[in-house]
């Protein structure tokens, strides 16, 4: 289970060896809009789609995307001359699109404004290019977000402006991908009722068993002696007197430590590779650890093959963090692609 690398990725599409290439006889075809590392992707092409357009401005992330698919993502979504090399028709529009406040001031037709956000950007694709359907994910807070006004103009938005009929429910990866990680999303889907007539039979999926544990992802192998802390470090008496367990992951909280109680892994953060808080950290035979980027991407249900380019750590951390956990994501795929075949 050590990470794999890719030297030579820029000539990867060349060698034809690309690790997740697109189907042979593709049934719908998808945009992958603030991509990431290829969550929506992997979900949408294992159930038959083709990505027909890719946008991520992260230059590391573009690192890991092409080392995957062999396909290097636009850049800023924002510019025109990315929006430019859009396909006029697609059939769902995907995107993880970060959290921004909203004007209050309102269009003259009454909608709230979203101009300077980054929704507002597929609030443009959508206008002009009327996809069948719609799937967004953010984080929980999104609905809470300044006291429901942000959630409230994206619902706005997609059904008085755009037209499109929306569905939306908080789910989480343990409880609906069977994930043993504690991760709650807001997840979004809109589907345009004049190419989707029987969008009224969509429904998100139901909770199922979670009978994968934590043990199911962490190497119990000895790691590199960079993820292990030295009995020197300051904090060390603290993970002794807390860590008592093999049976879970603990949270770093800035200068404590915290178990998780439901023995599941706490939810992945951006910064856990940052010396931020919540980093995951879980006691083995060796001593006192952090998890490696190759387990949390495996805790973000991403399969073992999955390739882990040479870069640093800490932007892997980052990148797994950012991530959505595929398997949800496929899982509610599903649901779309039944209806708008």
């Amino acid at each position: 289970m050590e990470l794999e690398t890719i030297e030579n990725i820029e000539n990867l599409s060349e060698t034809n060896n690309i690790p997740f290439p697109p189907p042979d006889n593709p049934i719908f075809t998808f945009i992958d809009l603030f991509a990431g590392i290829g969550g929506f992707r992997l979900a949408m092409q294992n159930l038959g789609g083709e990505c027909v357009f890719t946008s991520e401005w992260d230059k590391n992330a573009q690192i890991t995307y092409q080392a995957n698919f062999g396909e290097k993502p636009f850049g800023d979504i924002t510019q025109d001359d990315v929006k430019s090399h859009i396909p006029e028709h697609f059939d769902i529009l995907c995107a993880g699109f970060p959290c921004q406040a909203f004007s209050i001031a309102g269009y003259q037709k009454g909608f709230s404004d979203t101009r300077g956000t980054l929704f507002f950007d597929i609030e443009q694709i959508i206008e002009k290019h009327k996809p069948k359907a719609v799937f967004l994910e953010n984080v929980k807070n999104l609905v809470s977000h300044d006291k429901g006004h942000t959630f409230k103009v994206i619902l706005e938005i997609l059904e008085d402006k755009l037209g499109y009929k929306v569905y939306h429910k908080i789910l989480n990866s343990m409880t609906h991908a069977n994930i043993p990680q504690n991760r709650e999303r807001i997840f979004i889907v809109a589907f345009d009722p004049k190419q989707v007539p029987n969008h009224s039979l969509f429904q998100f999926p139901n909770e199922i068993e979670l009978t994968r544990t934590i043990h199911d992802i962490l190497n119990p192998e000895k790691q590199d002696s960079i993820y292990y802390f030295k009995k020197e470090h300051k904090y060390y008496p603290e993970l002794e007197k807390v860590m008592l367990k093999n049976e879970t992951v603990y949270q770093w909280r800035r200068v404590y430590v915290r178990e998780n109680k439901n023995n599941v892994c706490p939810t992945l953060t951006a910064n856990m590779g940052a010396g931020g808080h919540n980093v995951p950290l879980i006691k083995d035979e060796y001593g006192f650890r952090k998890l490696t980027p190759r387990e949390c991407f495996s805790f973000q249900g991403y399969p073992e093959n999955y390739v882990l380019p040479k870069i640093s750590n800490s932007k892997l951390y980052m990148q797994a963090g950012n991530s959505v956990t595929m398997p949800l994501i496929q899982r509610i795929s599903e649901q779309i692609t039944l209806l708008i075949r």
